[in-house]
């Protein structure tokens, strides 16, 4: 069993701490996820091509750094003992930083801003990845109870409801109050301040949750073996592909980004080409938001009820339905509004429970191997995810320009618009029902079943 200062039930004050955390984290992802690259082509004036390559470049690279640094990290440790918590502390301001630089229009030649833009984003998913240690490792080392560790994962789940209701829904209006959108909610001249503004606010919001987080919560769980010689890449590389269930948990994974990086992407071309209205976008947010929060508060109980496989089973089924009408009248005010509910379902189910699947995985190679490896789990499976996301991100502004996107257009093509429902609808369809294969065959519960075994034993 892995050495623990004691295994106290976590209290209030320390779930909603992770929530803060959460909270701050997800406000930047969503709202970098939802309006960079419409920032990119709308507001910098960056052609969709190069746009497209600078995100793809940007998620390539955070691909690539995510094991690097886990690995660096899995090795070293803080002069307080720990491993993951104090990146909260340190590593949140300098992200802020690099979010408020992204959203920046650099009075530059065009060639220059492209240049300026790639910079940018290396350093933020650099930050990005370091501050993901704790987000992701913190659940599995405050606690060695599994119910303590899916409640938490839980409030994580709330805490990013928020964040991306303050880094998607808030943005318009804040947007608005800076200038940048007018009262027919599309964008002013002034846009660019607007972003800009915004960014800052989004910043400090990240560092205040990262500050919240280090000062509530505590590392407990330490390793089993008293061993800390330091582990080779390509050991920590056998630990991970000999577990079954780690390979299909990244399965999911890759599914659970790519859904949401379709929804997050398109939805603001989606509100104002197909609804007329960038602003809509903000109202089919609320109802993803909505949904994710009372979805959060049943998925714990679902869980227990139902067990591990068959709750993931259930939220891969209602993305899949989700998608139905929308496929059949993409048009429809009604359907998009369901499209956008029913994803909020689903990937509170798969937040929840594949952040739950890490933490039992970091235990599975414990008690199999010996090492916990917290902070690779945190990173590894995102190497491969993310590579899906700038594949993704890829087809979807390559898509946009083969179909002829201009954004000088008030009117966007017919081509163009059936690419944007295709990419709302058959797209998520399809990885959906890969998520739902990986649900069918993950064996999470039999894994975790043998090691707890093994332990008493």
């Amino acid at each position: 069993m892995s050495q623990t200062e004691a295994a106290p039930r976590i209290k209030l004050a320390e779930k909603s701490g992770f929530m803060a955390f959460s909270g701050s984290i997800n406000i930047v992802y969503q709202f970098k996820s939802v309006y960079y690259l419409f920032f990119l082509t709308e507001v910098a004036g960056i052609s969709m091509d190069m746009a497209g390559l600078i995100v793809t470049i940007g998620i390539v690279w955070d691909a690539i750094n995510d094991p690097l640094i886990g690995f660096w990290a899995v090795n070293r440790k803080f002069k307080n003992g720990e491993t993951s918590r104090p990146f909260a502390l340190w590593h949140t301001v300098p992200w802020a930083i690099t979010l408020v630089l992204l959203f920046t229009n650099f009075n530059a030649t065009m060639n220059l801003k492209v240049i300026i833009a790639i910079v940018v984003y290396i350093l933020f998913e650099v930050f990005n990845t370091t501050v993901s240690l704790p987000y992701n490792s913190m659940a599995g080392l405050a606690t060695s109870l599994d119910a303590d560790r899916r409640s938490i994962n839980i409030f994580r789940n709330l805490g990013a409801c928020l964040g991306s209701g303050i880094g998607a829904i808030a943005c318009l209006p804040l947007l608005k109050l800076f200038g940048g959108l007018n009262n027919d909610g599309n964008l002013t001249d002034s846009s660019d301040i607007g972003f800009f503004a915004v960014s800052i606010v989004m910043g400090v919001i990240i560092v205040i949750g990262g500050i919240i987080h280090y000062f509530t919560t505590k590392e407990r769980v330490k390793q089993r073996s008293s061993d800390d010689k330091g582990l080779s890449f390509k050991q920590v590389a056998l630990m991970l592909v000999k577990t079954r269930s780690w390979r299909i948990n990244m399965i999911y994974i890759i599914c659970y980004g790519i859904i949401n990086l379709l929804l997050m992407t398109v939805l603001a071309y989606y509100a104002t080409y197909v609804m007329g209205n960038t602003g809509a976008a903000m109202m089919i947010q609320a109802a993803y938001l909505v949904t994710a929060v009372f979805s959060s508060m049943c998925v714990g109980a679902i869980d227990k009820a139902l067990g591990r496989r068959k709750t993931m089973i259930l939220g891969s089924i209602i993305a899949m339905l989700g998608k139905i009408w929308f496929i059949a009248d993409p048009f429809s005010a009604g359907s998009i509004y369901l499209n956008a509910i029913t994803v909020g379902m689903s990937v509170t189910v798969a937040f929840v429970l594949f952040n739950t699947n890490r933490n039992n995985i970091v235990d599975i190679i414990e008690h199999r191997d010996g090492r916990r490896i917290d902070t690779m789990i945190a990173t590894s499976d995102n190497l491969v995810s993310k590579l899906g996301e700038a594949l993704v991100a890829l087809l979807i502004t390559q898509s946009l320009s083969f179909a002829g996107y201009n954004a000088a257009l008030e009117v966007q093509p017919p081509m163009v618009i059936t690419a944007i429902n295709i990419m709302l609808g058959w797209a998520p369809l399809i990885a959906s029902a890969i998520m739902l294969v990986a649900a069918f065959v993950i064996p999470i519960e039999q894994e975790l079943k043998e090691a707890q075994e093994n332990r008493a034993n």
